[in-house]
């Protein structure tokens, strides 16, 4: 049996035992914990041995994420939480009895009697929640960490910006400038054959920010187009103090776009897709790149300035 039957077990007995004790969990180390609430008989007996410690208790066996009402368990007491057990099709995935609709409220009560650290502590936050506001903190606290921001393959690293940093610069081998103007090529050959291209990532550092570079080749409706935008490798709030512009120019013409930088919160296809960035027409940049026309040689100007 699961250690979330036991609990569910093991408190119904208790709340039988002890009919004026709130509901408890049996673990030593929340007992002596600062992160939760002074409540007269939150643990059941003072004292009492411990085995279990309540965050693996809360912890889904399945997505391992942490659960919030309403919890699940099979007739056999193994517990999970609502979405996995939709995934799982009403089939325990511990026993393979048939889960039904059984709720775990005696680990309902407990998770409501919690206070907890966010689970990004180690990144910096130092806030403490009761146990479901913790959860909504969780999805929008500054600290979480950040996803790759690497466009030019699918990459499942995420960390603080640093290690992104670190990340990027050894296993990416993206390249990084210093400053804040810059001047960039982009060159294809037979750009006609190329219906969606993503070319290098490139890393400016300026005002002692990050700053990411895109460019790339896609469609809108049936256009080919070229786009250029920048991300900024930090929050949206910090994003907004930063404005950039970007421009090409050839044969006596000259495109300007000039925005804000978009949060890596917003991942690159998002950015992409909203088109918040610099646009051109593949007729009006081969047109840029001059010569014959068949070839894309397409220099990217550009610009970071910090607004106050």
């Amino acid at each position: 049996m699961s250690l979330g039957g036991r609990f569910c077990e093991d408190v119904a007995e208790s709340r039988m035992a002890f009919a004026d004790s709130d509901v408890a969990t049996s673990t030593g180390d929340v007992r002596t914990s600062p992160f939760r609430k002074a409540a007269p008989g939150l643990l059941g007996i003072p004292g009492m041995p411990s085995n279990h410690n309540v965050h693996d208790l809360l912890e889904c066996p399945v997505c391992m994420n942490l659960m919030c009402p309403p919890i699940h368990q099979c007739p056999n007491g193994h517990t999970l939480c609502s979405s996995c057990k939709a995934r799982v099709h009403n089939c325990c995935p511990t026993c393979r009895n048939e889960l039904g609709n059984i709720r775990c409220l005696a680990l309902e009560k407990v998770a409501e009697s919690l206070d907890l650290p966010c689970r990004f502590q180690i990144y910096g936050c130092q806030d403490i929640f009761p146990y479901y506001s913790k959860l909504k903190h969780e999805k929008i606290c500054k600290y979480r960490p950040y996803n790759c921001p690497y466009a030019g393959a699918d990459c499942s690293v995420t960390g603080d910006i640093q290690l992104l940093m670190m990340h990027l610069k050894n296993d990416h081998k993206v390249d990084m400038h210093d400053g804040c103007t810059f001047n960039h090529r982009y060159v294809k050959s037979n750009p006609q054959e190329v219906d969606n291209a993503t070319w290098m990532l490139t890393i400016f550092n300026c005002f002692g920010r990050q700053f990411c570079l895109h460019f790339e080749a896609f469609h809108i409706g049936t256009a080919p187009v070229y786009m250029a935008f920048l991300r900024f490798m930090g929050d949206d709030d910090e994003a907004k103090q930063f404005t950039y512009s970007l421009e090409v120019s050839g044969s006596g013409r000259k495109l300007i776009w000039q925005g804000i930088p978009r949060s890596i919160r917003d991942s690159h296809r998002k950015v992409r897709d909203s088109q918040d960035g610099l646009i051109i027409q593949r007729n009006l940049a081969l047109f840029f790149s001059g010569g014959n026309r068949q070839e894309l040689k397409l220099k990217v100007a550009g610009r970071i300035w910090k607004e106050h």
